[in-house]
C-alpha cells in the first residue's frame, strides 16, 4: 500500500469515528431531551415542557393532535395545568403524576438533524383524599396506573434537539385497587370536539385511537434489526368480529 492510499485509508477511518460519535451523541441528546419531558410533565411545568417543542411542532394524545406552539400551550398550559394544578405553573400538594420513561430506542436519520424513538411510560398518579373538591367530582380522591407508548420525531434546530412529533398512545387504565382486569372501557374519555368549539380541544380528532382492552400495536418507527422486514402484528379474527359487531351497533 501507498503512503498516499496508507494516509488516505486513515482520514477516511478517521471521518467514519467521527460520523459515528456524533450520531452516539445526538442519540444521548436525544435521550436526554426525552427525559427531561417526563420529569417536567411529573412536576406540571407545563410552560418548560411547550418550550422542549419545535415552532410547527405536535403532539398527538389521547384521539386528538394538537398543532403548533399555539396548540402545544393550549394543551399543556390552557387544558392541563388548569385542570390539574389550578392555573399553577409547578406541583401542587396531594396531586401525583409521576411519568417513569422507559425502554427508550432512540435512532438518528442519516440526515443528522432528524431522529425517532420509542419508549414507554408506566405513570402513577392520584389525588390525596385530604386535598379533593367535593365541589367538583373531576377533584375526588382517586389513584391509577397509566401505561402509554411513545413514538415520537425530534428535530435539530440551530444546533439543539428539540421534540417535534410527540405522538403518545396510552395503552391501558387501571385503578389502583381494582386492577386492569376491572378497567371500563375508554376509562379517559377521548376528545370528541375540536377547536376553538372547544377552547382547549385539539386541532384534528385521530380515527384509530383504542385503548385497554382492545389491544393493538403501536407501530414501530424501525423495521427489525435482524431480518430488515417490517414489524407487523397480526389480529386475531376474534378481535376483528368484535370491532365490526360494536360499529355495527352504533351504526343500527
Amino acid at each position: 500500500m501507498s503512503e498516499t492510499d496508507r494516509i488516505a485509508r486513515l482520514e477516511q477511518n478517521v471521518a467514519d469515528l467521527g460520523t459515528r460519535l456524533q450520531r452516539r451523541e445526538d442519540e444521548l441528546d436525544v435521550r436526554k431531551l426525552q427525559h427531561l419531558y417526563g420529569y417536567l410533565i411529573d412536576k406540571c411545568l407545563y410552560n418548560e415542557t411547550a418550550d422542549l417543542f419545535t415552532q410547527d411542532g405536535e403532539v398527538r394524545f389521547f384521539g386528538g393532535v394538537w398543532r403548533g406552539q399555539a396548540g402545544i400551550r393550549r394543551l399543556y398550559v390552557e387544558r392541563f395545568q388548569k385542570r390539574f394544578t389550578h392555573g399553577t405553573n409547578g406541583p401542587i400538594d396531594g396531586f401525583l403524576l409521576d411519568h417513569p420513561q422507559l425502554q427508550d430506542i432512540v435512532d438518528i436519520d442519516a440526515d443528522g438533524v432528524t431522529a425517532y424513538a420509542r419508549a414507554r411510560s408506566m405513570m402513577q398518579a392520584g389525588r390525596h383524599k385530604d386535598y379533593t373538591d367535593p365541589s367538583n367530582p373531576m377533584l375526588g380522591a382517586r389513584q391509577w396506573w397509566e401505561g402509554g407508548i411513545y413514538e415520537n420525531t425530534y428535530k435539530k434546530v440551530d444546533g439543539i434537539w428539540r421534540i417535534q412529533i410527540l405522538n403518545y398512545m396510552p395503552q391501558w387504565h387501571a385503578d389502583f385497587d381494582q386492577g386492569w382486569a376491572n378497567t371500563p372501557a375508554e376509562y379517559v374519555p377521548f376528545p370528541k370536539i375540536t377547536y376553538p368549539e372547544d377552547p382547549t380541544g385539539p386541532d384534528a380528532l385521530i380515527e384509530d385511537h383504542w385503548l385497554w382492552p382492545t389491544h393493538k400495536m403501536v407501530p414501530f418507527h424501525m423495521v427489525h434489526p435482524v431480518t430488515g422486514k417490517e414489524i407487523v402484528a397480526e389480529r386475531w379474527q376474534g378481535d376483528i368480529d368484535r370491532d365490526r359487531a360494536a360499529r355495527e351497533a352504533v351504526s343500527a
